[in-house]
């Protein structure tokens, strides 16, 4: 749930608190040699060797221009085929859900022999923008898409088609994944090609018994319409998928003898080994029951249709999977050594660490020793012999880049990860490592400090080079923004910051607006510039007179350990609920310059959530709050989520209505503003009039907005973003006066 990579791009709001991720420069696309990016430019796409920043075009606006038109195709992304003598554009975009991913697609074939290059288009007589996820096959002959819920196959140089699937429908889906997958396990390219390009493996969702959520659009026709979304609820049983393997050139598909009632079951990672081995093309698998408490790997023969389990995890909470540690690409697989071994992450001892697995699971090498977690996985310089990664031993508001040796490179397998970012930089870094692992993409913030951006040699963090285009200086602004930790009556210590008022006098008091997430998704406390900033707030709040601030609860993901994590495991809305109040006591307690006449408090989805609780829950210590775009009643969320992080309702229902807004309505005393798009695919707007309903029934005032058809982003039509901004300002200033006492 909730404000995750979903929301953060759409919006734009919530991202500058939610760093580290956003300083990760993974745009860059690196040539296969590691020392040069490839991009987009003036109209074409165009090398730059990142040693001496020198620009070749590769392909131009005259070669990307359709015979018979003037104007080149708009290229939103590319991928060129392993010898480079084709490139796949991707056209004509259109959004799914929350991304881009639907749209048209040309293959460019370069010069080469004296012939000239040709362009033509993938997929002429689909629908226009119906395809996704075009993909050149490892030779370079084939292409594969998605296009209305089915699998296609291409060849490049006659234009011949094959439909591999013919079974899709909006709620069987072939090659993709539905609206839960893609949110929860980030799972959006749902097919792959064989090493030898022979065959494909692909993800079928069946989707026919979970039910529609109708979304109601009251405002674009005469008469209102349905928009449905299938969607399923917290107690629901999980949309069956399987995986199956089919030829290239079509056929019948063999589907995997996977264990399990696939009803009961995800299956979240498939990959082909790299090379095929003496038993033909293999697989391996990652599944997950569907608490998400025990993974299972398995290593699949399409050929005899042997499964064959390699390793099992077990938690008593759940386990993470890799959109958690590397959350910009969760495909793929780390191999080493041509597919006999790969890199894993888990938290078994308590800790998230790097491990390498041998093929067959039986081998298992930490790489990470420690009382530490890895934050996400950055490089794997097989060659030079190392992984990179970033983490903070000493403070998880940070992040540092770190690298350890692999195991059976010529160096120890296991020892001390030793520190690349400068000493001198404490914040938070980001890296964009090369394929080489000897040049990286360096960005580096702090709360003073604006995102800055350089060309760095590793291993020793030298500049690589003057004057890079890609360089700019920070420069530093005094924020007056106060880094802490508080301990409270629990005996539990949270990390904080908080912004103070610009002329700050502590002989004076203050009100204070804090700033909250508070569940599993997302940390609200990174070292980060914008941190103390507010988007939503017209002006400035310091100019204003505010103190801003925020803390992370147990239960968030910081780099505190497991035990720190998973602690919240069915306590939404109570633990983290607890450990926010008695932090802000604390905070009352030790600062006499806080009014506690004047405490408020805001947060969006999950952050929603939790201000209506602590408003409800504890009405003596917040006067004022704004929620947007709340889970009011946890039974009405998606199954992946909130089972994971609170258990079956058949089990425990008890648990979740114990932890639901909905259930403390009553204890309302103070200011609330409600806020809530009509047209949120995400948290459905029932859970607005869930609450309209409670309040009003306790005979409990408060203001109340919703935005017609907007999502859970609020981001859609004219004004609205200024609209959204002026409500929030009015309501905080009329009920939490600013300025000094």
């Amino acid at each position: 749930m909730l404000v995750k990579r979903s929301l953060l791009l759409i919006t734009g709001l919530l991202l500058v608190h939610l760093a580290p991720a956003q300083f990760r420069s993974r745009a860059l696309r690196w040539s296969a040699d590691g020392n040069a990016t490839l991009s987009t430019a003036r109209n074409g796409i165009s090398r730059t060797d990142v040693r001496t920043g020198t620009e070749t075009e590769l392909v131009s606006a005259a070669e990307l221009t359709p015979t018979g038109t003037q104007t080149p195709i708009t290229v939103a992304d590319f991928s060129f085929s392993r010898d480079s003598g084709s490139v796949l554009i991707f056209t004509n975009t259109a959004r799914v859900w929350r991304y881009n991913t639907r749209g048209d697609y040309y293959v460019y074939t370069r010069p080469t022999g004296g012939k000239p290059g040709t362009l033509r288009q993938v997929g002429a007589k689909q629908p226009s923008q119906s395809m996704l996820y075009a993909k050149l096959s490892p030779d370079g002959k084939r292409v594969a898409y998605v296009s209305k819920s089915n699998l296609f196959s291409e060849e490049i140089a006659t234009g011949k088609t094959t439909q591999l699937t013919t079974d899709g429908t909006r709620k069987r889906i072939n090659g993709t994944f539905d609206w839960a997958y893609e949110e929860e396990f980030g799972c959006r390219d749902g097919f792959r090609w064989s090493p030898d390009s022979k065959q494909l493996l692909y993800w079928q969702v069946d989707a026919s018994k979970i039910r529609d959520f109708l979304m109601i659009d009251n405002t674009d026709s005469i008469y209102s319409y349905t928009i449905p979304v299938e969607y399923p609820k917290v107690g629901e049983s999980p949309s069956p998928t399987r995986i199956g393997v089919v030829s290239a050139t079509g056929g019948a598909t063999k589907w995997l003898a996977i264990p399990g009632d696939p009803a009961q079951h995800y299956l979240v990672r498939a990959e082909w080994f790299p090379t095929v081995s003496a038993a033909g093309s293999e697989l391996i698998v990652q599944q997950l029951n569907r608490k998400q408490n025990e993974s299972i790997l398995y290593v699949c023969q399409p050929a005899t249709n042997r499964v064959t389990p390699i390793f099992t995890e077990k938690d008593n909470a759940w386990i993470d999977i890799k959109a958690r540690w590397d959350r910009d690409d969760p495909t793929g697989w780390e191999w080493l050594n041509n597919g006999n071994a790969f890199l894993w992450v888990s938290e078994k001892d308590g800790w998230r660490h790097i491990y390498q697995f041998s093929r067959d699971g039986k081998t298992q090498t930490l790489l990470t020793p420690g009382n530490y977690d890895m934050a996400e996985l950055e490089r794997i310089d097989e060659k030079g012999g190392y992984v990179y990664f970033t983490a903070s031993p000493d403070n998880a508001t940070q992040r540092y880049l770190y690298r350890v040796p692999l195991a059976g490179a010529g160096k120890p397998a296991a020892g001390p990860a030793e520190r690349l970012s400068p000493a001198n930089q404490s914040g938070t870094h980001g890296y964009d490592v090369s394929p080489n692992g000897q040049l990286a993409m360096h960005t580096f913030t702090n709360a003073s400090t604006p995102p800055s951006r350089s060309w760095i040699k590793l291993p020793d963090h030298s500049p690589l080079r003057a004057g890079s285009a890609a360089s700019r200086p920070a420069q530093a602004r005094n924020k007056n923004v106060r880094f802490f930790t508080v301990t409270t009556s629990d005996n539990v210590t949270l990390d904080g910051w908080m912004a103070l008022p610009a002329d700050f006098d502590s002989t004076k008091r203050y009100p204070i607006v804090f700033y909250v997430y508070g569940e599993p998704a997302a940390v609200t406390t990174s070292d980060v510039f914008s941190a103390g900033n507010n988007d939503l707030f017209t002006g400035d709040m310091q100019q204003a007179g505010y103190i801003y601030a925020a803390l992370d609860n147990r239960g968030t993901p910081a780099l505190k350990g497991a035990a720190w994590r998973k602690s919240i495991y069915r306590q939404i809305g109570r633990l983290n609920i607890r450990d926010q109040a008695l932090g802000t006591r604390a905070l009352l307690a030790r600062h006499q310059f806080i009014d506690p006449a004047r405490v408020a408090v805001w947060g969006w989805s999950g952050g929603g959530a939790t201000t209506l609780n602590l408003m409800f829950q504890y009405p003596e210590i917040y006067q004022t709050g704004i929620a947007v775009s709340a889970v009011t009643n946890q039974l009405t969320y998606d199954n992946i989520y909130q089972e994971r992080y609170m258990g079956l309702p058949q089990e425990n229902r008890e648990d979740f209505v114990a932890g639901s807004p909905l259930t403390h309505a009553k204890g309302l005393k103070g200011n609330l503003l409600y806020i809530h798009g009509t047209g949120d695919d995400n948290v459905h707007y029932a859970n607005a009039e869930m609450l309209v309903n409670e309040l009003v029934k306790n005979n409990k005032l408060f203001q109340f907005m919703a935005y017609p058809n907007r999502s859970h982003g609020i981001s859609e039509g004219a004004g609205t973003r200024q609209h959204l901004g002026a409500l929030y300002t009015d309501f905080l200033k009329k009920n939490c006066p600013p300025g000094a006492r």
